[in-house]
């Protein structure tokens, strides 16, 4: 190693993958240095999963009271101090980040750097970094500095103050009637969020569907739950232009503008690209892809020898959970066996109430890839738990290869739909067939009885 280097590795980001490897760095007798511009924590600490799952509970709480008359109780009057609930937020996400920066704070290796980090060129084996107004050098570079909203080109956007994912806890006047563009994960909970709230919402996507991933039947039952709150849709439909108009937001709606939308406020939800624009990677050749993602192999390198990559900007599955396990690979790779790479199952959840909860391959996606399957259905209705607690909506869809009877996708759209789909994700893991949960012996009642009774229907 070159006696010019400063620090072994040098971790570019303060995210779910960066702050444990860099204590798991400096554990295993490396010298580790983070490099952060602003909050340590990532999106999921500071404005993603922390906040919005605080926000979500509150929306929830009042969902519950409105429906106190199912239940036998009265409850009058449900009144919303949405400040409060923003501020609630911001506090919890405010706790979860001063527990990083006491830790830095109290340990000398890791070094944590606060400042703008770019790369300057290579330094002998090493590579040098400039943080602020300081160079240093490391052996090797961990890029982890996550994505940002994508804020599409439609024209009058951005001379509104339009809502994104990095900005809404700023906004602390509840909106009278909120455009959602986009109908993904982030676009479908901001959206019932807002309208549990006390907001009118539409939600405008370009597909035919919402949460475009998933087969239509799982989007289909998501959306007619959502309807049933009163959130409107516009499906396949594209925004033309935006302008302020008096009190007004007013959208043009497609195709060619046809019909108009008037709003008080626009939430932006289209997609992520990658904070890697500043980050220096053209003076030593880190190849990129669309959006700003780096490319890295199944090891998370890059093309450049000694530069790896980790969470949202190395592609694929963007969660804090794979994020979280990009640092065990790293650690693998940098000073553990090697033996970790990104063969994984990757489960996801969005978070709306129901959730859904997904691992592995849709319905639709088995068959284009030329898996003969087989595919068991279930009804939350028809769940003894789920009517008993008042929560029976929602659907399971388990995917089945029909000749190894391995699980290869699932979707839970259920009460707690995020923690049931664990039970799908452990076989698989395990690499088990389904007859395993079928045969079992499952506490009744409950709703992971759920999840047996969808394999059971096989």
């Amino acid at each position: 190693m070159s006696e010019r280097c400063d620090y072994d590795v040098l971790i570019i980001g303060g995210g779910q993958a960066g702050i444990p490897l860099a204590r798991g760095l400096a554990e295993a007798g490396k010298r580790v240095a983070l490099a952060e511009r602003k909050d340590l924590g990532g999106s999921c600490v500071n404005f993603g999963c922390t906040p919005t799952k605080a926000a979500v509970a509150s929306a929830r709480v009042a969902h519950l009271a409105r429906r106190g008359a199912e239940y036998g109780l009265r409850i009058p009057a449900v009144e919303i101090d949405f400040p409060a609930v923003i501020e609630r937020a911001r506090r919890i996400a405010a706790v979860s980040r001063a527990s990083h920066d006491r830790a830095f704070a109290a340990a000398a290796n890791p070094t944590l750097f606060r400042g703008q980090a770019r790369l300057e060129g290579r330094a002998g084996e090493g590579f040098r970094v400039r943080i602020g107004e300081r160079a240093v050098m490391a052996h090797e570079v961990v890029l982890d500095t996550g994505t940002r909203s994508v804020i599409p080109p439609i024209e009058g956007l951005k001379e509104i103050p339009y809502v994104h994912a990095g900005n809404w806890l700023e906004l602390t006047t509840l909106p009278s009637h909120l455009a959602v563009i986009g109908a993904g994960a982030i676009g479908l909970e901001m959206a019932q969020f807002y309208r549990r709230m006390g907001s009118r919402v539409t939600v405008i996507e370009f597909n035919p569907h919402i949460a475009g991933h998933e087969d239509a039947d799982v989007a289909d039952a998501l959306q007619k739950i959502l309807t049933a709150e009163e959130i409107e849709f516009r499906l396949a439909t594209s925004v033309d232009t935006i302008a302020a108009r008096d009190d007004a937001v007013v959208l043009r709606l497609g195709p060619e503008g046809k019909s108009e939308l008037r709003a008080s406020h626009v939430f932006v939800a289209t997609g992520r690209k990658g904070n890697t624009d500043d980050l220096g990677l053209e003076s030593v050749g880190v190849a990129t892809l669309k959006q700003g993602i780096v490319q890295v192999d199944e090891r998370l390198a890059t093309s450049v020898k000694g530069i790896w990559a980790a969470g949202d900007i190395r592609g694929g599955p963007q969660f804090t959970h794979t994020a979280w396990d990009d640092y065990r690979i790293l650690l693998s790779q940098l000073a553990g066996d090697g033996a970790r790479t990104t063969e994984r199952v990757v489960p996801y959840a969005i978070f709306t109430d129901p959730e859904l909860g997904r691992v592995g391959l849709t319905e639709s996606e088995a068959r284009r890839a030329g898996h003969e399957i087989k595919v068991g259905r279930f009804d939350m209705g028809d769940s003894g738990k789920a009517y008993e607690i008042g929560e029976d909506q929602g659907m399971i869809k388990v995917v089945i290869d029909r000749h190894s009877n391995l699980i290869i996708g699932a979707a839970v759209l259920a009460a707690e739909g995020a923690e049931l789909v664990h039970g799908y994700i452990d076989l698989m893991n395990a690499k088990a067939p389904y007859t395993v949960m079928r045969e079992a012996v499952y506490i009744h009642p409950t709703l992971a009885e759920a999840i047996q009774s969808a394999v059971s229907e096989v």
